[in-house]
């Protein structure tokens, strides 16, 4: 297992007898060079070397379908070539043929070719202090330079792990390092088949409690918590391991976090993927596979500042964040529709000497690059300094092992805290609240011990209790008679179709112009004044315009509070009546996904029926896909997002949310992208709600559009999930291609877009269906897998095609195996005259649809 040369010998036995003799007099020298490279023994582009116990390889290689090479390591004694580091990541070579890797004469380790010698294209760049050094590859997967015959590992004058790429190995350390001066992070591949630097960065923040952010370019996408002693406060699951072990180095020489394995045969890899995702893989010997043992962001939790400053976001919660007691939301309306990224404030201001502390149980610590650290203080200590410190916001423990030490103090506001179940995780958090608050009942609060001052706040308590009941009571009789006031000079209809709501089941506040609440604002859904909604579209004029179809106009608009908003006006003729609007606001209401459009109230007023979202700042996907101008603000990564995010939102409807729901219109036109381009599935008023283990149903009301409709549902009027499985394999096939299915046509084919693709597809032209527009931001095997996973979903019969729980394994793992589509439905949908043999021919096997459908297709 050394250096693995390229044979290139005749036959002849007077040859293969002096190759012999050569070979046996240098068994010497090769029998110490098996994972060394020396100044007399470099590496050429056909050899590689293999670590002494054959654990990892070094050499050239190139990724799939890339015509760059580069030298990285990777994973001998596995199949798939699976690869850790690389050497020349930015500067990739274009041929391998001439490229070398050899001990310069200033003694480093050097990769160039015949048109780089003079200027490396890569080099180990260190100052040596002897120029009679080795290159040499460790088993732990290091490629060290050190002076020859000194195997000190503190004497290494280089070290691939002091410079890692997208995967940290055991023993590897993530962190400062004084010696070096450099902060070791992780930095994602571009793509799964471009190794170069990437946008997401896993890197260790040694400022205040040092702890691991994950950057997406400038932007925080996950916050691991600062390390206790045990665990990372963010990484509950670090306590649940018997197979991995952690570390955690904070002094004058470094800051740096490490693991390892207890059993060293088994192999283990933490890594940046390139969407951003922070995954742990193991490596199953038995099934021959990569286990994904741990990742990150798990959940919504995960996500950074998802609760915004002092508040707390938990999981077993609904919705998952809470304020802390003595705070309220700072935007309640916001917070009622669950969107808690603005935060909590105070309720009553702090007094300093008189305040007091909110103890919090089982917490991830809040962010933490800016407190005060002491690592020699008690908890008495670090409370005391807390309280005398009027700038002092909360106090924990820096180590919690051992009952608690160290102090660390926050002085400003508290960002990104979550609470964890009882003794999953976390650790004890103490919050600065008034003395009012302090005495408060909470689940976080704790009494006080001695029997004098449990019987006050038992008393303060039942006083309070009686007064809060009180004030209760007081507010409901009022709200009532405002309410009864408001609606007694309404229209009989407008109580008809209040009525009618709240017999379904959708709860709805009143708001007046000026944003206030009014006498019901305790309820869900807000019911604005249609004069509100008329001020802010400015009276519905043309230029708020933002879309039309056969159900009215969406228009955008603009509160008085500062918020932007779409206002769909239903038709007055339109063929959405009470119950399509009914169904979508009771739909909506009851939804909250991040790819799904959110609901934020209606209007019913005499005929007046009108439902306000949030407003979408890049419109619908269709108004961008399809639009020549604007097409190439979608590049690949941006499509392959947007087909993921529908995915998953599509999921929640079929699989996770209360019901089981059927959106039958899902299309380009229903899918809206805010600023980010994130998608969001709208337009419910078609969809149909399943209790219980329902799937599928039957109908004489075919409703939907042209082009995205399933075979089963055109024709005879069945639908299931695997309608909308249909309706997203069209929607895939169209992002790929930026095509539109109803209306193209192939050159000399008659074929739609599902049969031409399924033709090029056949003949493994795959990525000729790929729209020009994205220019060269694409890898080929993700486009593939799209397409594949596209033809998939438009299979003619609805049981070969995949639930939407496979389609978005498929899109999200690499490594998951796909099957092969068959004939897709709706392949040949426009005939001149007679179908002739070419249009009919066997090898096309494609549906041929001869009936005529009423569709509904007024969006």
């Amino acid at each position: 297992m050394g250096t693995k040369y390229s044979n290139h010998h005749g036959s002849s036995s007077s040859v293969l007898s002096l190759y012999y003799i050569i070979t046996l007099s240098l068994l010497p020298i090769l029998s110490t060079s098996l994972d060394t490279i020396t100044p007399t023994q470099p590496l050429t582009s056909n050899q590689t070397i293999v670590s002494a116990a054959a654990a990892f390889e070094l050499g050239f290689f190139s990724p799939n379908n890339s015509d760059n090479w580069y030298l990285g390591i990777w994973y001998n004694q596995i199949p798939t070539k699976t690869v850790v580091w690389v050497a020349n990541r930015d500067n990739p070579l274009t041929n391998s043929s001439s490229a070398t890797v050899k001990i310069n004469q200033d003694g480093n380790l050097v990769l160039a070719d015949q048109s780089s010698q003079q200027n490396p294209i890569w080099s180990s760049n260190f100052t040596a202090a002897s120029s009679n050094t080795v290159a040499q590859l460790l088993d732990d997967g290091n490629l060290v330079v050190r002076i020859e015959n000194d195997d000190d590992p503190a004497n290494y004058l280089y070290q691939s792990f002091d410079h890692p790429t997208d995967t940290l190995l055991p023993g590897m350390k993530l962190g400062w390092d004084s010696k070096t001066g450099l902060n070791r992070m992780l930095t994602s591949w571009k793509g799964t088949d471009d190794p170069s630097t990437g946008d997401f960065s896993f890197e260790m923040d040694v400022s205040g409690l040092p702890e691991i952010y994950l950057w997406n370019g400038k932007v925080i996408d996950y916050r691991s918590g600062p390390w206790n002693g045990l665990r990372f406060s963010g990484v509950p699951e670090m306590n649940t391991s018997n197979v991995l072990t952690f570390s955690f180095v904070t002094d004058a020489n470094e800051v740096t976090y490490s693991y390892g394995v207890t059993d060293k045969s088994l192999y283990s890899r933490l890594i940046v993927n390139p969407s951003g995702a922070l995954q742990r893989y193991t490596w199953i010997k038995t099934s021959q596979v990569w286990n994904l043992f741990w990742y990150a962001p798990d959940d919504q939790c995960d996500n950074y500042k998802e609760c915004g400053v002092f508040g707390v976001c938990d999981t077993n919660n609904s919705p998952v964040c809470e304020c802390l007691n003595g705070f309220e939301p700072r935007n309640q309306q916001a917070w009622d529709l669950r969107d808690g990224s603005e935060g909590c404030v105070r309720v009553s201001g702090l007094e300093c000497h008189s305040d007091g502390f909110l103890r919090l149980e089982d917490m991830k610590l809040p962010e933490s690059s800016t407190v005060f650290v002491d690592r020699s203080m008690g908890r008495g200590e670090c409370e005391k300094m807390c309280r005398e410190n009027c700038s002092c916001t909360a106090y924990a423990s820096a180590d919690i092992r051992g009952g608690g030490s160290g102090c660390v103090i926050w002085s400003g506001d508290l960002v990104d805290m979550r609470q964890y179940a009882a003794a999953e995780g976390g650790q004890d958090l103490f919050v600065r609240v008034s003395a009012a608050d302090s005495r408060g009942i909470g689940s976080k609060t704790k009494a006080v011990k001695t029997g004098k001052i449990v019987g006050i706040i038992v008393v303060v308590v039942l006083l309070l209790l009686g007064l809060t009941i009180f004030i209760l009571w007081k507010k409901k009789k009022r709200k009532q008679r405002v309410l009864k006031e408001q609606t007694e000079h309404r229209g009989s209809y407008e109580r008809s179709t209040q009525s009618q709501f709240l017999s379904e089941g959708v709860r709805v506040s009143k708001r007046d112009f000026s944003g206030e609440r009014s006498a019901t604002d305790d309820l869900e859904l807000p019911l604005f004044d249609f004069s509100t909604m008329a001020m802010a579209t400015d009276n519905f004029c043309n230029e708020n315009k933002l879309g039309q179809g056969g159900f009215g106009i969406v228009y955008k608009g603009l509160l008085v509070e500062g918020q932007e908003i779409a206002v769909k006006r239903l038709s007055k003729n339109s063929g959405q009546g009470v119950e399509e609007f009914k169904n979508e606001v009771r739909l909506i209401a009851r939804l909250q996904h991040r790819n799904l459009v959110r609901l934020l109230g209606c209007c019913v007023e005499i005929d007046e029926k009108i439902l306000i979202y949030e407003y979408m700042e890049n419109k619908s996907l269709d108004s961008v896909l399809f639009n020549k101008e604007r097409c190439s603000l979608l590049d690949w990564q941006r499509r392959f997002n947007i087909i993921c995010g529908i995915g998953r939102g599509l999921l929640y409807l079929h699989q996770d949310s209360r019901f089981r729901i059927i959106h039958r219109d899902l299309k380009a036109s229903n899918i809206l992208l805010d600023r980010e381009m994130n998608p969001k599935i709208s337009d419910f008023g078609m969809a149909r709600i399943f209790g219980g283990d329902q799937t599928e149903a039957d109908t004489m009301r075919v409703v939907g559009t042209y082009g995205y409709m399933a075979p089963e549902y055109a024709m005879d009027g069945h639908f299931s999930v695997k309608s909308d499985v249909f309706s997203f394999g069209v929607l895939v096939l169209e992002i790929v291609t930026g095509k539109k299915n109803r209306g193209f046509y192939s050159p000399n084919q008659q074929l739609n877009l599902l049969g031409h693709a399924w033709r090029l597809w056949r003949e493994g032209k795959g990525l000729e269906l790929l729209d020009p527009s994205v220019g060269e931001s694409y890898t080929a095997a993700e486009v593939l897998r799209c397409i594949q996973v596209g033809l998939l979903c438009v299979q003619e019969r609805a049981e070969d095609r995949p639930t939407m729980s496979s389609v978005v394994l498929m899109l999200s793992s690499e490594s998951a195996s796909l099957s092969q589509p068959k004939n897709p439905g709706f392949c040949m949908l426009r005939h001149h005259g007679e179908t002739d043999s070419s249009s009919s021919r066997q090898d096309e096997s494609c549906t041929l649809n001869h009936v005529t459908v009423t569709i509904l297709d007024g969006r």
